[in-house]
């Protein structure tokens, strides 16, 4: 019982690491022209704040971490209102991916990943509409399955 508290305790980390990295930065005023400007013609890089670099170049995003080079921490499409659409990527300071969500204008909609910093698979699991569906599974630092949940599928 103590091991699913953790294990879920540790979910509940690198989703809400995920959704505050997005929620900090922060995008170049549109009244600046020499920013907008930028953006229109191509590969944007901006620092916003000391949390990292982010370039947009056409509609991929990359953000990297501060301070550390040139290491990507999240990458992904957005799409005409600046919302997250399709792959998102988020990778350890090493270089790791560590978890892979699907994204449908801002909201997750499709497969989700998550793997331990070792690699082996957390959990995975569906999105439809912001809500878990299907079968989710949550998998020890060794690789086997630790625990499943039915959220089954709404009509």
């Amino acid at each position: 019982m103590m091991k699913l508290f953790y294990i879920l305790l540790g979910v509940t980390f690198i989703l809400s690491c995920k959704e505050e990295g997005k929620e900090k930065v922060q995008k170049p005023q549109r009244e600046n022209t020499s920013k907008t400007k930028q953006k229109a013609e191509g590969a944007k890089t901006f620092n916003p704040n000391e949390k990292g670099e982010v370039v947009i170049e056409e509609s991929l995003y990359t953000e990297y971490y501060a301070g550390v080079g040139q290491k990507v921490k999240f990458q992904g499409n957005q799409d005409a209102d600046d919302k997250r659409h399709g792959k998102w990527l988020y990778y350890s300071i090493s270089g790791e991916e560590l978890s892979m969500t699907i994204y449908v204008h801002g909201i997750k909609n499709g497969h989700t990943i998550v793997k331990y910093p070792n690699g082996m698979l957390h959990y995975t699991g569906e999105w439809r509409d912001n809500k878990r569906v299907g079968v989710w599974k949550t998998y020890s630092e060794k690789g086997e399955v630790t625990s499943e949940k039915d959220y089954g599928y709404p009509e």
